[in-house]
């Protein structure tokens, strides 16, 4: 992640605790507003909502952004990704993924980058891949070294594009194990 996208997520996580809204409430507000032009939607943010000319501007830009990538079929927010994801056989995942989800947010800041068949969750580096492996399980990829040995955690093969996999079919399995593996993978990617 560029410094530049680092100071723009660290910048939208402080306006949403400045403004008590989420970033999704925000951009449904832009979306609804009617506006189309930038400057106008931002100074219906800074008229309408209190906001500072940078926070208005960034979030007119990223939701734009977003709107452009969502015309071109690519899911732009990791809830738009899981619901992807998620569906036809695969949707009775979506449980697990979702408890996974919000214990990993409990951890502290990460980019979560939206790919074709799973979710790449990011400090410095990538710490965890997650994603339906099957219509039956859910797949918790760990990058990170030297966990001790389960009998549910995989090795993988140097130069994998992680160190080491975990299968989960139920809800149960994102238990305390599981997640002192994600934290001990959280914590070294920072």
């Amino acid at each position: 992640m560029s410094a530049i996208d680092k100071a723009a997520a660290t910048q939208l996580a402080n306006l949403e605790k400045r403004s008590g809204k989420t970033f999704d409430q925000l951009a449904k507000i832009v979306r609804s507003s009617g506006l189309s032009k930038h400057g106008e939607l931002v100074a219906m943010l800074k008229r309408d909502h209190g906001m500072g000319h940078g926070d208005a501007n960034l979030i007119v830009h990223t939701v734009r952004q977003q709107d452009a990538a969502a015309d071109k079929g690519t899911p732009t927010t990791a809830g738009e990704a899981a619901d992807t994801l998620y569906t036809g056989k695969k949707e009775a995942l979506r449980p697990i993924h979702d408890r996974l989800m919000a214990a990993i947010n409990k951890f502290g800041d990460f980019e979560v980058a939206p790919k074709k068949t799973y979710l790449s969750l990011r400090r410095k580096k990538q710490f965890a891949m997650i994603g339906p492996a099957t219509n039956t399980q859910v797949e918790v990829g760990l990058n990170v070294k030297d966990l001790p040995p389960s009998d549910r955690l995989k090795q993988q093969p140097p130069k994998s594009m992680c160190d080491y996999k975990v299968r989960l079919s139920t809800v149960k399995e994102v238990d305390r194990e599981l997640l002192g593996w994600l934290r001990a993978a959280f914590d070294a990617a920072g």
